[in-house]
This record gives structure tokens, sequence and C-alpha cells, in this order.
């Protein structure tokens, strides 16, 4: 493996090794694995999980790891194209990428939406502008539209709560947010549910629509592999026999990159906070799942996130073993 960047780039059989593997080095860790190996860590947005967990994982394995953000840096990073650097800046990532990538045998990048032009987010402008300037294999630890890591340990997360792939239903529904957030998640998690086969449902208000593209990239993967996906704005109807509700808030696509458009379509959707009335038509056993940070009482209500529905720190936990199997693959004895 050389890169690890959407779970559509990977065929089901790889999907399952790479799960089978997570779980094999959770039960039976192999501490001299990676021993020798330096992953190198960009990080253009903030973190908690994916900075920990790459740590953690790396460590595990016998390898080691080193961090670089442009806050950390004493000359600071731009990274806008053709520019004249005069400003405070005074390093660009066409250099500083190629030299962080050469200190280690692989390389992981987190860059968040630009959140301006819905078509370069889509298209990964800037995100591919970073992958293109190195020849080492490299990771997406989450980009405009994708957070493939997440999506890998939520499969994970489904497959130990013994949720039915074919047959198990999965609400993907928007909540409230008092800011704009970016589309990786809720669209690579979508993808995700779909190529598992499951019966997925996008719950969300008028106005925050998930792109076309999107759209029809998760229906045809549910299509082939017996899954469905369809959209609703009836909580109700959405929540009907759910075996899971992944809350996440996301922008609005019909006033993407306009704030002020973004915040009047928001403005009165505060009850979009899932709490327990929300699963009176769920199975029994629905649970709660969310990739965290999450705002309590904003996204989810404390009785939820505190109570046997929530499985966000099994979930979390899984970020690291999911992780541990994909460096396994790409820096292990058989890469």
């Amino acid at each position: 493996m050389k890169i690890f960047n959407d779970l559509a780039d990977f065929a089901n059989d790889e999907i399952n090794a790479l799960l089978q593997l997570a779980n094999r080095l959770d039960r039976h860790p192999e501490p001299e694995a990676l021993r020798g190996k330096v992953l190198s860590l960009l990080f253009m947005s903030p973190s908690l999980r994916t900075l920990a967990s790459f740590q953690a994982a790396m460590i595990r394995l016998g390898g080691g790891s080193f961090v670089i953000s442009p806050e950390m840096s004493i000359h600071g990073l731009e990274t806008r194209p053709g520019i004249v650097m005069d400003g405070a800046a005074a390093e660009h990532i066409r250099e500083a990428v190629p030299v962080i990538a050469s200190y280690g045998d692989a390389i992981g990048i987190r860059a968040f939406a630009e959140r301006k032009s819905l078509a370069a987010d889509m298209a990964e402008t800037d995100f591919f502008a970073m992958t293109d300037l190195i020849d080492t294999p490299w990771i997406n630890m989450e980009s405009a539209m994708n957070h493939p890591c997440q999506n890998l340990a939520d499969w994970k997360t489904l497959d130990d709560l013994q949720v039915p792939a074919n047959g198990g239903k999965f609400v993907l529904s928007w909540a409230y947010h008092s800011k704009a957030l970016p589309l990786a998640v809720p669209a690579s998690t979508l993808y995700m549910a779909a190529r598992r086969g499951m019966d997925v449902t996008v719950l969300r208000p008028d106005g925050f629509a998930l792109p076309d593209a999107i759209m029809d990239k998760a229906r045809q993967a549910a299509a082939a592999n017996g899954g469905s996906v369809l959209e609703s704005t009836d909580r109700v109807e959405a929540m009907q026999g759910a075996h899971i509700i992944y809350a996440k808030s996301w922008s609005s696509t019909a006033a993407y990159g306009d704030k002020l458009g973004d915040l009047a379509l928001r403005n009165e959707l505060e009850h979009w906070c899932v709490d327990e009335p929300w699963f009176g038509n769920a199975r029994e056993d629905c649970r709660f799942m969310h990739c965290l940070p999450v705002r309590r009482g904003v996204v989810v209500s404390e009785p939820v996130l505190d109570g046997p529905r929530s499985v966000v720190i099994h979930e979390a936990r899984n970020r690291m073993l999911a992780q541990m199997a994909v460096l396994y693959q790409m820096l292990g004895a058989g890469a």
C-alpha cells in the first residue's frame, strides 16, 4: 500500500483484510513490526484524536513519529500559489512538504477544506497540491471531502457491535452547530455505510443536502453491495427501525462559502440536537455514533452521550487500531 486516501480505492477483500489485521494487532500486538520506521505528521488543521492515535499506533508497532503544524513553525507556512512572499510567512509548502516527507518513511497530511469554492473542494485541489509534491507513501488524515481513517474505524465499530451489513439501517443525521463545518466526515461516512451494504438514510433539514456527486457515489456503492441510500427531512420516518444514528453537523451546500447565508439557514435549527425522544421508533438497541469532538447539549444531549446508546469512546479507540493496520500494511515487512 502506497496511498491511503479513500475507501473507494480499495476492493472489498482489501478492506476486510485491514479490518481483520486491526483485530489481530489488538489481540496479538507486534511491538517490533515497524522498528526503525518514522511517520511524518503534517497538520495544516488542528487535531486531538488523529494526532494522538497516529502517534500511539506508531509507538505500539515499534516505530516513531514527529509532528509539524503551521503554529509550530517559527517561520510560518504559506499555502497560496503564485504569492509574492513579502508577508509574515517565510516558508512555502512547496519547499516545506517535500522536506517534511523526506524525513519519514511515510507521511500523514491533514488539511481541511477552504470552503470558498465547492467545486475546488470537491476536486481536493488544495490537498492534492501537497501530495503532488511528495514521492513517499502517504495517508489522508482528513481532507476537504475524505476522512478514510475515521471511516475504517467506524466500519470496525459497526462490526464490533455486530450491526448487520445487509439489512442494517444507518441514519446519518445533520445536527445543529453554531459554525459551518466541513463536509469530509458526512460525505465519507455516507460512503462507508453504503459501501458496507447498509440501508442508509441521510436525515437533514432543507438547505443541507449533500452534493449530488457525493450522493451518487454512495448510491452506486450501495447498489453494488446490497444496500440503499435515501434522504429525508422527517425524523420519525428516518429513525424507523434504525440500528445506528451517526450525528454530524455540516455546512449548507446551498450557501457554500457564504457565512451569512449558511447562518440564516441554520439559525432556527437548534432543535436538531439528538436526544432520547429521537429513538422512539428506532430499534431498542439503536446506538449513537459521532467522530468527536462533539458539543454537549448542542449536537447531542448529555443523557444520550453518557448513556448506554453511546459508543463514541469505543469508536475513538478504533481509530488507533484501524491506523495500526494501515501503517502495518504500508510500512511493515510485507509492504
